[in-house]
């Protein structure tokens, strides 16, 4: 249902908007994510990357982002922020992390915009 006044067709550039579509595309990685919520399954994938990323029928676009650690690549390929952060924090990765990733930098370049934005 259309709420009035609001345009669900925006194209922010540079931005992947996760609407239905995208849910539809990540599901597998989505619920492969969502399994991180227990240890032994943080373990199992550390244990055995690819078949673990098997196990939960993950395309190709899909397996090549968790190789890379790339956040963004990951999104593009139907992946939820809110999943993703369980997949981010077995490698330590962090909000900053992901920011530099998202911004093109280094992540100790983003600190220091976030320093330098704060003065």
């Amino acid at each position: 249902m259309d709420q009035p006044g609001f345009d669900y067709h925006i194209d922010i550039p540079g931005t992947t908007i996760f609407d239905g579509k995208q849910a539809m595309k990540g599901y597998a990685l989505n619920k492969m994510c969502y399994s991180f919520n227990a240890q032994k399954c943080r373990d199992a994938f550390v244990a055995d990357e690819e078949g673990y990323m098997d196990q939960f029928g993950l395309n190709d676009q899909q397996k090549k982002a968790i190789r890379d650690r790339n956040v963004l690549d990951l999104i593009a390929a139907g992946g939820n922020i809110y999943y993703l952060a369980k997949f981010a924090g077995i490698f330590k990765l962090g909000v900053q992390d992901v920011g530099a990733q998202q911004t093109g930098v280094t992540t100790g370049e983003f600190r220091q915009k976030l320093l330098d934005a704060g003065k």
